[in-house]
Parts: structure tokens; sequence; C-alpha cells
């Protein structure tokens, strides 16, 4: 039995909410368009966010743009050597009062978590986030506790200074949906930000645009926008090739072609589309692939990323000639074309 696709009216809340919020985030950050599309197209996807690169390009003022559009609990973390498992999650107490313990949720129980320079906690108390994560649910001594929904981690890390991080390992890297590079901005951009915050923060003007309630049905219709069975074996056919390529050593996991499926969706809603076109699998993939893969030694010595591995996997993978729609589909972006 086909699954029910959004109606008209849930595609209009979609696309008008989805242009609220990317018109708030880019009054904050000036110039990069795409990025923010893309950070959108994650937050419908229902995945978490890693944003990468160097201090001061914006990547904490991203994660908190992106929070302040949505009228939900936010809990911000600062990744230290020092931070526990227990921050993160919370702890049982036992109350002599009333001789009971009492657990006290920590700041994952948020609908949106900040980790600042997560690569900077140790192992251990990056791992207490794989299972809220996947499940979004905490276990704290042998009780489990479900976490508020829609729920989205938005971690940044530091690749250049080394000194005192800890690298993410391959289960956790896996569980993020997509790993952004957030850039300089352009000569322009970076003059229009001088301009508008020399006197003023433009975060703290930033209102909410939806509440949670509203962004858990906005995904609820993303997951329901209509991909066809090819745009599914493109999907299929990048990952498989991750898997064969001599240049690395680790592939991708069914897990990824997952998460491309549904990020791509995502990015169809941005575009005001109620369905996913290759050029969406394409525009992703190496956002949602590359921080998966592990290059081979001789890769690593040539100088190679993941990022060159997945360009070159897209440049050879055949994409779907006519890639069949619905009847009656919607896609603004032609329209506007």
């Amino acid at each position: 039995m086909p699954r029910a696709v959004p109606d008209a009216s849930q595609m209009d809340e979609l696309i008008t909410v989805t242009d609220r919020m990317r018109e708030g985030i880019e009054g904050v950050v000036t110039g990069r368009p795409d990025l923010v599309r893309t950070a959108v197209a994650v937050l419908l996807a229902e995945g978490h966010l890693l944003l990468e690169d160097v201090p001061g390009v914006g990547k904490t003022t991203l994660a908190k743009a992106l929070a302040r559009t949505i009228d939900c609990t936010v809990g911000r973390v600062q990744f230290t050597p020092d931070l526990l498992p227990s921050d993160l999650t919370g702890v049982t107490i036992y109350r002599s009062a009333t001789q009971e313990f009492e657990f006290r949720p920590g700041p994952v129980f948020s609908h949106v978590v900040i980790g600042d320079e997560i690569n900077r906690a140790s192992p251990k108390t990056q791992a207490a986030l794989l299972e809220s994560m996947q499940e979004a649910q905490v276990t704290v001594d042998g009780t489990t506790y479900p976490l508020p929904r829609p729920f989205l981690v938005v971690a940044t890390q530091n690749p250049v200074e080394m000194e005192g991080t800890y690298p993410l390992p391959e289960a956790q890297r896996d569980r993020f949906m997509a790993r952004l590079t957030v850039g300089y901005p352009s000569a322009e951009a970076e003059l229009a930000m001088l301009e508008v915050q020399e006197t003023s923060d433009p975060l703290a003007h930033l209102q909410p645009v939806t509440d949670a309630a509203q962004v858990a049905r906005l995904v609820e219709t993303t997951r329901h926008l209509y991909a066809s069975t090819a745009v599914k074996q493109y999907v299929v056919d990048l990952v498989s090739a991750t898997r064969d390529d001599p240049a690395l050593r680790l592939g991708a996991s069914p897990r990824a072609a997952i998460q491309l499926l549904r990020a791509a969706k995502g990015l169809a809603a941005v575009h005001g589309r109620d369905h996913v076109l290759p050029d969406d699998v394409q525009r992703l993939a190496e956002p949602v692939l590359a921080h998966r893969l592990i290059l081979s030694a001789e890769s690593r010595l040539s100088g190679r990323s993941g990022q060159d591995v997945v360009a070159d996997l897209v440049a050879r993978t055949a994409v779907p000639a006519a890639a069949p729609v619905r009847s009656g589909v919607r896609d603004r972006t032609a329209a506007a074309g």
C-alpha cells in the first residue's frame, strides 16, 4: 500500500516555516545561503549536524541561530577534557527528606543540544551521546528515559588545533547526518557583517518563527516527500561505490544510505518541492558521506581527502536519466525559473 504524500496545506506550512527560518538565520550568518539551506534541511530530516572549521568563522553562531528560530528547549554544553558522561545525561541523587532516589536530567534532555568543541571531550564522554543520537533516549542506572522530540544535536569542532583533543570515533561520526564546513565569507559578505554587527548583535534580536510541535509536524511531512525508485537506486549506487573504492579502507554504512535519502528529502523541502531530484542527492553526497569514510594509507599519503573521493564517486556514478515524478507534483524552484 503506497504511503500518503503531503497535501497542499502541509506543503504550504512546510514552505512558509522553512522560508522564515532561513530568513532569520541568514540575517545572522551573512553571505552563506547554501550553508543555511543545508542546516535547515538536516533539521527537517531530523538528523544531527557536525560543524567543522577553524575558530571564528561562525560555527557556534550558526548553531545558536538555528536553535533560536525554534521556540523550544535548548541545552548548551562546552566540551572539556574533564567533562563527565553524567554532565551530559544527568545523574540520580538520593533525597534524604523523602528517602527516595531522584533523577536530575542533564542538558541532553533538550530539543536542541549545542555541543561546542566536541572533540575536546574524552571518548567516554563522547560515547554518552551515542544512544541519545540514535535512539532518542538515555539510559541511566538501568532506567531508560525518552528524549523530547524533535531532538537535534549540533556539535562543533576545530580541525586545526589538535593539542588536547580526541578525534571522534567512527561510530560517533556515523551518528551525524552531515558534516558542514562553514568557511570564510566573501569580501562583500564580510563587509556587510561588519556593518550589521558594528553596534549590535543580530543573534540577540532573532525571534522564534516556529515551535517544537510544529517542527515535529514538518519533520513528519518531510519524511513523506516522494522519492522515486530511480532516485533511491541512485542513493544505493553512490553508497555501494564507497565500499568498493580502492582509495578507501572503510566505506559508508547502510545508515549512511538512509540518512542521505532523508537529507535529500529535507533539501527538497527547503526548495519547496514535494519530490526528490538526483540533484538533491548530489548536493548532499559530500556532507553526508565524506566524514564517514576511512581513507587507505595510499590516499592519505597522496593528500586526498574524503571530500575528494566522494566528488570522484559522484562524477563516476550514473545519474538516473529521467527520474520519474508523480503527477501533480509541486516544484517552487521550477515555477520561479
